[in-house]
């Protein structure tokens, strides 16, 4: 179970921590290492060591946005601080000897965006244990947490369906949809699901719901294939998709269903496919979850918590689950993505160029979009 306390000052708090921090680090300088050494993963000198541990490298985001953007904050507040990283790769086990791996080495703090919030558990009571404080990462972990940096899940789940329910226009008004719901090993996955069901209820049917483990495309894919055959090729008005992952394999089941036209399709994380399928007429809309306020919330709570100081000049929400209470947290509000937005957010924050989105497959649709003359 999930409560939360929610404040509006906690972006405004992340600055002020940011500017405390970076005003301490000349003084941190001081005491030993450089700014070169400082992500180097060595405990030389006397800084702060932060454990960092994402979940695995085969969503984009990880390795694209979210460790350079954690790193290059880490830096910029601490100079003398150094981050220890490893990677997943989707596998429970392997992650959890990463952090015994950094129980070991005595890191200050880690950060810890988990494989399976419940299989890690019992890793993040070890920390506990060891006295080193765990921040969760973008999905929540279970167990004794020191905080939670992420998205408001259920405002995700809500954009999508608002989204959909826009898009399926007089459909939307009893109209079948499938859902197709993330890993059931991911907590986001479930408060998804949790706020998109608050405004699809009492307005559409729900033919056919799926929950897809490791939030592959292929086993979207299958279930797609799956919901045609019993649905009817004609009988889907519209497909909600946890994100834009799942939205590719939905996408070629039902080009491979021929469904035409495809039926309006939700997705998350505005992953460049996504965004080039929005741009395309394939897909209705994306959640756009900036990486960066997110990232650097968890870099400036991370050196608060690795110099023994309270994160609560971050954190200014609060959140309770099962296993912990008052867990200080920072929950950002996410944006919806359509074609008339795209120039307004991931463009507009630097994500991504309009000559990334639109490459010569795309150029038409890009010029029909208004994204280029």
């Amino acid at each position: 179970m999930r409560t939360t306390v929610r404040s509006p000052g906690a972006a405004l708090g992340a600055v002020a921590l940011s500017l405390a921090l970076a005003l301490g680090c000349g003084q941190a300088k001081e005491s030993g290492g450089s700014g070169e050494e400082s992500l180097s993963g060595g405990r030389e000198g006397t800084g702060v060591t932060i454990g960092l541990l994402l979940p695995d490298s085969h969503t984009a985001r990880w390795e694209a946005f979210d460790r350079p953007l954690i790193e290059q904050k880490i830096k910029e507040l601490c100079a003398d601080c150094r981050v220890e990283y490893a990677n997943g790769q989707g596998s429970v086990a392997t992650q959890q000897q990463q952090v015994d791996t950094m129980i070991t080495k005595r890191v200050d703090v880690i950060v810890l965006d988990p494989v399976d919030y419940k299989s890690l558990r019992s890793s993040v009571k070890e920390a506990d244990r060891a006295g080193i404080p765990v921040v969760s990462y973008d999905r929540l972990a279970e167990g004794p947490i020191s905080g939670y940096v992420s998205f408001d899940g259920n405002e995700v789940g809500r954009l999508q369906a608002e989204a959909l329910l826009r898009a399926m226009g007089k459909k939307a008004d009893g109209g079948r949809i499938v859902m197709m719901n993330g890993d059931p090993t991911d907590p986001n996955a479930a408060w998804f699901r949790e706020g998109a069901l608050s405004v699809l209820e009492d307005k559409v049917r729900i033919g056919k719901e799926y929950d897809t483990p490791q939030w592959s495309p292929e086993n979207a894919h299958i279930d797609m294939s799956g919901a045609i055959s019993a649905l009817g090729p004609g009988s889907i008005d519209g497909v909600y998709s946890a994100n834009d992952a799942l939205a590719s394999g939905i996408v070629s089941a039902l080009k491979s269903g021929n469904v035409t036209p495809l039926p309006p399709i939700t997705g998350q994380d505005a992953e460049l496919n996504g965004v080039q399928r929005i741009v395309k007429g394939e897909q209705s809309m994306t959640v756009y979850k900036p990486f960066k306020p997110e990232a650097e919330a968890a870099a400036a709570m991370a050196v608060a918590l690795g110099r023994g100081e309270s994160p609560d000049s971050v954190a200014q929400d609060r959140i309770s689950t099962s296993t912990a209470t008052n867990v200080p947290a920072v929950l950002l509000t996410p944006v919806p993505l359509t074609v008339d937005t795209i120039k307004d957010t991931v463009v507009k924050d630097g994500m991504y160029t309009i000559d990334q989105i639109c490459t010569a497959k795309f150029r038409s649709a890009c010029e029909r979009a208004g994204l280029i003359p």
